[in-house]
């Protein structure tokens, strides 16, 4: 596609961008512009989307967080082209870190994008003792400058009134910079952008004019700092207690210990109360109780072919199975880690996370963000697998789904296998944590080998320490999930439908059937085990439920549930990783993983048998 080619994404309507830093708070300002009702959009060529809403009948498009648009990653492209073809640019930029804001901000009035500006967290700033002389800072740069406090709304009705009274149309000569209208971008947009990009950006975008990046860096950065020393001044002081607690999160020793304590907090909510209180009610009572007899008396009253009886209703009905889980199952836990993500984020607690935990996941070919997809795993694989789009390369994609797909048990699981092997003892439920851990850092060490490509460095900004808004989190997680059922939804349907075509063809019996001789002698388990890894592809917490009633020993449930872990996800994760990742690489993990669970399953049982004499 060219590079003036205006992109599928961005349609034809006339659009306002907001374009920021990760951390800006852009995000927050764009759900206090357009509400909760917002739609999104896969980007062309990418898995990255964009956001987009309204202020009146005037359209906003939320792009990626971007430190710069001057380079070739997927974030930057896609924000560069929402900048080439925005009315007008809303930058929005943390007032507590101005001297790295404010580069983005000068590349954008360099390259002739109309623009003004939201100056967000002021509060925090003011807290800190700087004093920002709005006044001078907009006559230096030329263009308005809106403060707001986006947590709590404050300064966001002025911004609203402003953009409802731009006009939008198409552009044609000269752009002003305060956004009173739409003309087109100058053609020094291109000449901006080819002096700082470098041959790659030239050859990527058919740019002429090109010099080294660096001197576009320096100079700016001056530029930068000249603004700072005329227009900031900040008061000495103690360091605020939120800063204290900061360093703490990303101390090595400390930062890990705090991180344990969240995920076991977490997982109490989520895992424990969630998954087992909340889920008992919403599946159990109401739609195995209610729903399920209910809609089953009403297709069986219609008398209607059998076969369509079986796909409707049956076993893995897509009125009766499907719906429970989604709505049942899934639903509640979708809320509850989505709420959790809301209230991490906000907190500024994400971000150290992911600085904490980089070191450990470069390893892996991942860095510190690949942490929150990982975390999302621990919910539910098939959500977690649609994060990973956050990811910035093909390779980290790709290896975060394979950790995912292969050693990550979702909370429905985890809260069975919880139950279960606690009635093993002590020490095998520690030999399962270590053997699950090993079989991680084995496949990501493997991966980190194998996965061609190039992993990306990571690039992040510590926010301030603050108290989330519950209205603010509310509104994320809504907009999240609703999303996300939207999207995986109908992937459970389509799950649903296969196997139930499965059962009616004899196809279900006969993979039963298959695994069976595995399954009794190289695992060691009985013939009936091989049914519920077939239950497990439809929901993975049904395999490990199957093991209960069979009166296994604790080595044959060590082995077990060791191996129903590592077996292949539901079928709506399977889904969704071929729409993810492409049906060459998920089919490779989806048999690679089939393969992988009976080999370390088969040789812990044939260890302890040798080891027993047996």
């Amino acid at each position: 596609m060219d590079c003036h080619e205006k992109p599928a994404a961005l349609g034809d309507e006339p659009f306002i961008a907001l374009i920021g830093n990760p951390n800006s708070g852009k995000s927050v300002v764009f759900h206090q512009l357009t509400g909760i009702y917002t739609t999104v959009s896969n980007y062309p060529g990418t898995t990255l989307q964009i956001l987009e809403g309204r202020v009146g009948k005037k359209r906003i498009i939320d792009s990626p967080g971007v430190y710069s648009i001057s380079s070739a990653t997927t974030e930057e492209r896609i924000t560069l082209d929402v900048a080439r073809h925005a009315s007008c640019v809303v930058n929005i930029v943390n007032a507590l870190h101005l001297d790295r804001e404010l580069f983005l901000t000068l590349q954008l009035i360099d390259m002739g994008v109309p623009l003004i500006i939201v100056l967000n967290v002021t509060d925090e700033a003011k807290k800190r003792g700087m004093k920002i002389d709005i006044p001078l800072l907009e006559k230096r740069l030329g263009t308005n400058i809106y403060e707001t406090v986006a947590v709590t709304g404050e300064g966001i009705k002025p911004l609203i009134d402003a953009i409802k009274g731009w006009k939008l149309g198409k552009r044609a000569g000269k752009q002003p910079k305060k956004c009173s209208g739409i003309e087109d971008i100058p053609d020094q947009f291109d000449r901006v952008l080819a002096r700082e990009g470098g041959k790659e950006t030239l050859q990527k975008y058919g740019l002429k004019d090109g010099s080294m990046p660096d001197e576009s860096y320096q100079e700016r950065r001056r530029r930068v700092n000249a603004l700072l020393g005329e227009t900031v001044t900040k008061e000495k002081g103690n360091a605020p207690a939120d800063e204290k607690l900061s360093q703490l999160m990303v101390h090595p020793v400390y930062g890990f210990l705090l991180f344990f304590i969240i995920i076991f907090f977490a997982y109490q909510i989520i895992g424990v109360f969630v998954a087992q209180t909340i889920v008992g009610i919403t599946e159990g009572s109401l739609m195995n109780g209610y729903y399920v007899p209910f809609i089953t008396s009403v297709i069986t009253n219609l008398h209607l072919p059998e076969w369509i009886s079986t796909i409707l209703v049956g076993e893995f009905g897509v009125f009766t199975m499907t719906i429970a889980y989604l709505f049942g199952l899934l639903l509640p836990l979708v809320i509850s880690f989505y709420l959790l993500l809301s209230f991490l984020e906000d907190s500024g607690y994400l971000p150290r996370l992911a600085f904490l935990i980089d070191r450990s996941l470069n390893r892996f070919g991942l860095n510190g963000k690949a942490i929150i997809p990982l975390i999302l795993g621990f919910g539910c694989v098939t959500m977690a697998t649609l994060t990973t789009r956050m990811l910035d390369t093909e390779r980290e994609k790709t290896i975060a789904s394979s950790l995912l797909n292969f050693t990550i048990p979702c909370s429905a699981q985890l809260a069975v296998i919880t139950a279960l092997i606690a009635h093993a003892g002590g020490y095998f439920t520690v030999s399962y944590i270590l053997i699950i851990f090993s079989c991680f850092v084995l496949i990501g060490s493997v991966l980190a080998r194998m996965v061609r490509g190039e992993s990306s460095s990571l690039v992040i900004s510590l926010p301030v320490l603050q108290r989330p808004r519950v209205k603010n989190m509310l509104m994320k997680s809504y907009a999240r999930t609703r999303h996300f059922m939207k999207e995986a939804g109908v992937w459970f349907f389509v799950g649903a439908l296969l196997l139930s075509v499965m059962q009616l063809t004899g196809v279900l019996n006969w993979l039963q059937n298959l695994i069976s001789f595995i399954v009794m002698g190289w695992l060691g388990l009985p013939k009936e085990a091989a049914t519920a890894y077939i239950m497990g592809i439809v929901r993975r917490d049904f395999g490990a439920a199957g093991f209960y009633t069979m009166g296994l020993t604790p080595i044959q449930l060590l082995v077990a549930l060791v191996t129903i872990t590592l077996f292949v996800p539901c079928i709506a994760a399977i889904l969704m990783l071929y729409k993810e990742r492409g049906p060459k690489i998920a089919t490779i993990l989806w048999v690679g993983s089939i393969f992988f669970s009976f080999f370390i399953g088969g040789v812990i049982f044939q260890l302890w048998r040798a080891a027993h004499g047996l």
